[in-house]
Parts: structure tokens; sequence; C-alpha cells
């Protein structure tokens, strides 16, 4: 394996999205900056004023609210929700560090996928940093249940998702995907899903101030039998794909990459979250391992999309 993979990385120059907020509807922007060796993500408001609010560690113990979407709590500074398609991004790309500035209480819905991210990151490529990826490794399952539905993080020598959604619905029905991540795989299999709604729950959600800036363009809407949107899906089963998408961005939340599996029936923002509070209740569920010290130095690291390049080590940035 190339000793290079096994480093931390962060993104080579800063990349910057503008766009609307998918649930208040007013104009978004975020601004992805490279981040310096072991801080993980983080992330700080811009106000209107130009001032920028005390950095927060990206943490799952930041979570403040789940209903629809991830949003994380910055003291003061209020909340910044939608963080889990960007994050997810990141993280589906193996990059270790990054600091995110958003300009409001929402990060830009784009096209409903993390396709834009992705292909920007891609585009203007990584810079490879002095010091050894690191990775939770799962030593004991931890299991959470909200009736049927459940999540839960295992051992596994890897970085796999197994991910089932079940809606009575003709369109979506039952979909299940299982996936042994590889950033190339996340860019290629992953990225392009995009969220979703129910046609019949618009209604309601925007009188409780949710999906103001949903669109055809941001989502793809389903009624009992059929897709309002032109064009076919993505994917066959794109849905899955998006549950898959989001889980990558709500478990990036631990703060290092996850080795190990994720198992999720019915899931969402909220059960994932729950999972990682069950993960770090106790100190015996893992252990921090570097990347070099995994099973043939996980290879998986090595397959990366087609054009993302990464530049030499890197003393400082930011």
């Amino acid at each position: 394996m190339k000793r290079l993979a096994t480093k931390q990385c962060t993104i080579a120059d800063a990349l910057s999205f503008t766009g609307i907020g998918v649930h208040n509807g007013q104009p978004s922007s975020l601004i992805i900056h490279p981040a310096n060796p072991n801080s993980g993500y983080s992330i700080c408001r811009k106000f209107d004023d130009g001032r920028l609010s005390e950095i927060f560690p990206l943490i799952h113990d930041r979570v403040a609210r789940t209903y629809l979407c991830t949003a994380v709590d910055l003291g003061d500074a209020g909340t910044i929700s939608m963080i889990e398609h960007v994050v997810s991004a990141l993280s589906g790309l193996g990059i270790d560090n990054a600091l995110l500035v958003v300009d409001g209480p929402e990060c830009p819905v784009l096209d409903g996928s993390a396709a834009h991210y992705v292909d920007a990151i891609i585009e203007i490529g990584l810079a490879i940093q002095p010091a050894e990826k690191k990775f939770i490794k799962i030593k004991r399952s931890i299991l959470v249940r909200s009736n049927d539905a459940f999540a839960a993080l295992e051992p596994y020598n890897g970085r796999a998702f197994d991910v089932e959604i079940d809606f009575e619905n003709d369109v979506i029905g039952r979909q299940r995907m299982i996936f042994d991540w590889t950033p190339a795989k996340y860019a290629r299999d992953v990225s392009s899903a995009r969220t979703f709604g129910f046609l019949r729950d618009a209604k309601i959600l925007r009188q409780a101030g949710y999906a103001l800036g949903s669109s055809l363009e941001n989502s793809i809407a389903v009624d009992e039998n059929k897709i309002l949107n032109s064009g076919e899906l993505r994917f066959e089963d794109e849905f899955v794909r998006h549950k898959l998408l989001d889980a990558v961005g709500d478990l990036a939340l631990a703060g290092m990459p996850i080795y190990g599996k994720f198992r999720s029936y019915k899931g969402g923002h909220g059960l994932n979250a729950l999972v990682l509070n069950g993960l770090f209740a106790s100190e015996q569920n893992f252990e921090i391992v570097d990347a070099s010290d995994l099973p043939l130095e996980f290879d998986a690291l090595e397959d990366v999309p087609v054009g993302l390049n990464a530049q030499s080590y890197i003393r400082s940035v930011g």
C-alpha cells in the first residue's frame, strides 16, 4: 500500500457554494476551508456584518435537532442545520480535516445530494498532511431501537454500511444497500443520490416552517404511485442510497471515520445520533487506531475517484 494513503488530508484550497436552505427557503452560502492536521471537522457562522462566531468542533455532542435533518448547536450563534450532506461528502472522500463557514442558519441544499461538493473537491484536489490517519475501531456492538426501526454499529474489518428502508408507498417500497466504502465508490454510487419527500406531507411541513425552499430542483417529490420530477431517477434505488449518504454524514460526527459496520433499518438522523451516543457511552466500545495499524493498512484508502489529485505534504493551513 502507498504510505501516503494512510496520511491525513484536507482540501487543497477553499471552496465556496451558494444556494438556498431547503427548509427556511432563504439564500445561504458555505465556504469549506482547509484545516490543520488532527483538527477534524469544525464549523462557525458568519454574521451579516462579517463577524465570525466561535469555531466549534463538528461532533456528535453538538447535535441539537434531528427532525428532517441534522442541526448542530453553536452556542450564542444559534444552530446550523442540514450539515449532513457536506459532511458526508468530506467523509465519503476520506478527508480528515476541514472548517465550514456558513452565513446563516442552514447549509445550502444545492441539488439535494452531495454531488456538487464532491465534484468541487475532486476539481480542487487534496493536500496530504504530515499526520497519520486515525479511525474509531468498533470493539463491541451497539444497538438502538425505536419500535421496529434500529441502528447498530458492529466490529468489522473495514468501513461498511448496510442500510434498509421500508415505506408503505408503491414508488419506494423496501430497498436495501450494502456498501463497502472506498472514496471512489462513494463518489460513484452514493454522492449524487437526492433527498426526497412525500407530496402528502408538503402542506403540513410548510405550515410548520419546514421545506419552504423545497422544489423539484432539489428534492424528489413522491406521490402515492408516481414521482413528480421530470426525468428518471439517478439510480433505481436512489431513495436508500440517499439514506446511506445521510448516514455517512451523520456518523462522521463521531470525530473520526469509523472502522466497523453500520446497520440500519427504517433509520434516520435521530437513530444515527443515538447510536453515536451509545458508542461513546463506554470506552470499552471502541479504540482509536492509526490507519497503518489496521489490517492490510486498510487498502480501501487507495481507491480514489478518477481525477482526484493530492499535493505533497504541507506544514500548516488556514
